[in-house]
């Protein structure tokens, strides 16, 4: 069956980031000497500091229990009502965010060769009950920020960035949470960097910060103040503590994660029915993930399924399309792009304890599964004839 190409433990498309045990207890041992285990506590305000400094930025931030809470907040600050323009390509939760706090999702095509939203389609989806555009840099490739930018002044909109996959992630030298009103990190474990789970954002407006704290506080403003109708999203000491571990190799990991692309790169070269997502130009990369694009939904559906068979686990990323969720009630076939994308798309494991060896038999299996997959369409197609 799956012989010698057979993976010997579990392969999964992510991995988590553990740092040494000993740093870590290191770090939480604060937690016993301070008896401060969330509310804002000192490693807390250590994390923000730091995140500051990684980022370079010169903007704004709170930490939050995790990216979902964070972006239902992002949302809820600035007030918006209406509609709100962005990508069905994205995970669920960019979407949900937005109905959850009262929105109505207008879902706008991608580009074919990035698969962010195409800002060319943009426009004719303003109507005067748009109030802004919620944006993913999906798989952390940046969208066309200067051009949507240039859209939101034209028409007043808020800018909204969905950085979930983004983390480190810099355009032509500047930070790309220095974009847009407001961009939402997700530290969530199964990203390039983490605090377990964990909550980013990073926005303009110092106004908003003190809302921000507030609202994830359940409204609470000052000791006798609740101000705003809120909920519980404060992230915890031991989170910070994590956070401000892997903090300290994030870098590093980042290299080692653009060991495994490269070597991705040359083992699938000579394949042509697939698809790579290119590095961009003026980018400084995180490899979030490692994407690829097949010729057609049925063999990206048979390696999907065969490849278990080799204890390798890939991830249809991202599939359903969020306009093809059942309470979105999306008119079918309006981001033909997107769905096209959506049906082609597999993401392969991808982290920084990746082997270079694991990675060529990755592509080994891949390899030879697209083969059997088309040995059998032959073997069907000569038996109609």
């Amino acid at each position: 069956m799956a012989g010698h190409l057979k993976f010997n433990e579990r392969i999964n498309v992510t991995k988590p980031k553990l740092p040494s045990m000993e740093a870590y207890l290191a770090k939480i041992q604060k937690i016993w000497d301070n008896n401060w285990l969330t509310n804002n506590g000192p490693l807390h305000e250590e994390f923000k500091e730091a995140l500051t400094g990684y980022l370079q930025t010169n903007h704004h931030l709170e930490l939050f229990v995790n990216g979902h809470s964070a972006l239902e907040l992002a949302l809820k600050s600035l007030d918006l009502s209406g509609e709100v323009i962005t990508t069905p390509f994205t995970f669920a939760s960019t979407v949900q965010a937005i109905l959850n706090t009262g929105l109505k999702p207008v879902f706008c095509d991608i580009e074919p060769h990035t698969y962010n939203i195409d800002t060319n389609q943009i426009e004719r989806l303003i109507t005067d009950k748009t109030s802004a555009i919620v944006a993913v840099h999906v798989y952390g490739n940046p969208c066309d920020v200067y051009e949507i930018e240039k859209i939101a002044e034209k028409y007043n909109l808020k800018v909204i960035y969905d950085a979930a996959h983004a983390f480190g992630v810099s355009l032509n030298g500047r930070s790309i949470a220095e974009f847009g009103d407001i961009s939402m990190f997700s530290m969530h474990a199964t990203k390039v960097f983490h605090s377990i789970e964990g909550g980013l954002l990073v926005f303009r407006d110092p106004a908003i910060g003190k809302k921000l704290n507030a609202m994830k506080n359940f409204g609470i403003a000052a000791e006798d103040s609740i101000d705003y109708p809120g909920v519980n999203a404060k992230m915890n000491e031991f989170q910070a503590a994590m956070g401000l571990v892997n903090l300290q190799t994030i870098d590093e990991d980042i290299l080692a994660r653009k060991k495994v692309y490269a070597a991705y790169r040359k083992y699938l070269a000579k394949l042509s029915s697939i698809t790579i997502l290119n590095e961009m130009d003026g980018v400084s990369h995180s490899y979030s993930y490692f994407p690829v694009l097949f010729n057609s939904k049925e063999i990206r559906d048979y390696v999907f399924n065969e490849a278990k068979k080799y204890n390798l686990y890939t991830r249809k990323y991202f599939y359903p399309l969020c306009n093809e969720f059942k309470f979105c009630q999306y008119p079918k076939g309006e981001t033909p792009t997107a769905l096209s994308v959506s049906e082609r798309m597999l993401a392969l494991p991808m982290y920084a304890e990746l082997h270079e060896s694991s990675v060529d038999q990755i592509c080994k299996i891949m390899m030879k599964l697209m083969d059997d997959y088309n040995s059998k369409l032959s073997s069907l197609t000569g038996s109609l004839k």
